[in-house]
């Protein structure tokens, strides 16, 4: 796919503005196009979105899940992640793609030949906003990508709402369900870089978000009917190669953005010691996919242990760089927006805790055969039925949730929300902490929102405990 000159012919349209400054001016730009083909819209949103979050993911968010650790004393990996350096500011990417999301909606909805785009747009904001709200807490939402509409400094909305409330994330995807049931028109879904088009998987993705989203607030409100439902109906993510994702290729212009990193800022980043124990522990396969041994004569793997104190000596010779999968070969690298193994693995969640019924075991079995294929591993013949992968062996629970942690090794910040949630897996504290030796709880504001928003900053960081990386988020509370 040349997308590449899609993306350079939609970026000359699309207008650069931030979320709460300059709206008017940039707004009203007599030369700014009246309208954009919506398939250049879809396409430039899955596109960046996925890009860029993968990216942010691999620097950032695998820090904070500990997928990962950095030898050149990064302060980010020692928490404090108000100073993002290769990363960890996803806020603006986030924001940019709600915006023109939303532009792609409101086409779908003044133009009766968009409405195919209906469903997958509704899809995405619901995406957008869970990403956003568990990974900050409260965040302007219902208020936010308003300019147009006078809003220019939006307020913070409670993340309770915003899950809960109408036109928030469930609701949106239950809109999206029913969008794409009641389509009857004869338009294909164009620009449609994750399903080539297909609503029906539009369709079990959304499917697949409510049940994720259910489980994330399950601590707090009963979600069982609901979840049950969705469940028995059987219409959402869950065959082996059915994901929510897009490959990159092997090389520019599609490649993934740490092959052209520079050598030096690539090679920072080694095995964690929390990596080399879980994947040690299971005698799992998938080491050699993430990481590469000590060198090329060796067998061996090695890893440091996150936040480390740059008084000690450290050798890169003695340690794991990551796989080649993610260098010289990302061809074998998906932008994973939502993938069958981690709907299982919420699902096999769900009948563990009692919320729902079924068989908890034949949903994990199921969840870690796809996560082996996702990654173009071959499973070891016995592997959840014997030894540590077993699912009966030790918690259950932590089983579930560790081996989403594997399967997620490229999408960190997904990790660290469910670490948060159920504890699991067990992560080390930080060699020399710039947090008192706490793993942080929530991303904090940019410093950004404090002068351009400030009243709704202001309003949002009280209940925060001033912005604080270890106030929780409301389902964490």
């Amino acid at each position: 796919m040349k997308l590449k000159i899609y993306l350079t012919l939609v970026s000359s349209f699309l207008l650069l503005l931030s979320c709460t400054k300059d709206f008017k001016e940039i707004n009203n730009n007599p030369n700014a196009p009246t309208s954009i083909e919506p398939q250049f819209l879809l396409r430039q949103v899955v596109y960046d979105l996925g890009e860029q979050m993968s990216y942010e993911s691999f620097v950032a968010g695998n820090l904070l899940s500990q997928h990962f650790a950095m030898i050149d004393f990064n302060l980010f990996d020692r928490h404090n992640l108000s100073e993002p350096q290769l990363g960890g500011n996803p806020w603006p990417v986030l924001y940019r793609n709600l915006r023109d999301n939303e532009t792609l909606l409101q086409e779908a909805n003044s133009t009766s030949s968009y409405a195919v785009y209906r469903g997958p747009a509704l899809i995405l904001k619901a995406y957008i906003g869970l990403l956003l709200t568990d990974m900050y807490g409260d965040v302007p939402f219902f208020e936010a990508v308003r300019a147009k509409d006078g809003i220019t400094n939006p307020r913070y909305s409670l993340q309770e709402d915003i899950y809960n409330q109408s036109n928030g994330i469930l609701s949106l995807l239950e809109q999206a369900v029913e969008q794409i049931d009641n389509y009857q028109g004869s338009f294909a879904l164009e620009g449609d870089i994750l399903f080539n088009g297909d609503l029906n998987q539009w369709k079990k993705f959304a499917n697949s978000l409510q049940i994720k989203a259910l489980m994330r607030i399950s601590t707090k409100q009963d979600v069982s009917a609901k979840l049950q439902a969705l469940v028995d109906a059987g219409n959402y993510l869950m065959g082996e190669n059915e994901h929510a994702a897009f490959d990159f290729n092997a090389s520019q212009p599609n490649n993934f953005r740490m092959a052209n990193l520079r050598p030096g800022d690539f090679n920072s980043f080694t095995m964690s010691q929390t990596s080399e124990e879980i994947l040690k522990m299971y005698n799992d396969p998938r080491i050699s996919t993430f990481f590469r041994t000590i060198n090329p004569d060796s067998d061996a793997y090695n890893g440091t242990l996150n936040g480390r104190d740059a008084s000690e000596s450290i050798s890169l010779d003695t340690l794991s760089l990551p796989g080649t999968i993610f260098r010289e070969n990302t061809a074998g690298v998906k932008a994973n927006f939502m993938s069958s193994w981690e709907t299982r693995f919420f699902i096999a969640e769900a009948i563990e805790r009692g919320i729902i019924s079924g068989s908890a075991k034949e949903h994990y079995d199921k969840a870690v055969e796809s996560s082996f294929s996702f990654w173009n591993v071959e499973m070891p013949n016995q592997y959840t039925d014997t030894g540590a992968a077993a699912y009966n062996n030790g918690n259950p629970l932590e089983q579930i949730i560790t081996q989403k942690w594997i399967g997620n090794f490229l999408n960190g910040y997904e990790a660290w929300a469910e670490y948060r949630r159920t504890g699991f897996p067990a992560l080390k504290t930080v060699g020399a902490s710039l947090n008192n030796n706490l793993i942080p709880v929530r991303m904090p504001y940019p410093t950004d929102e404090q002068a351009l928003n400030p009243q709704s900053y202001n309003e949002a960081a009280a209940r925060t405990d001033g912005n604080s990386v270890n106030a929780p988020v409301w389902w964490d509370n």
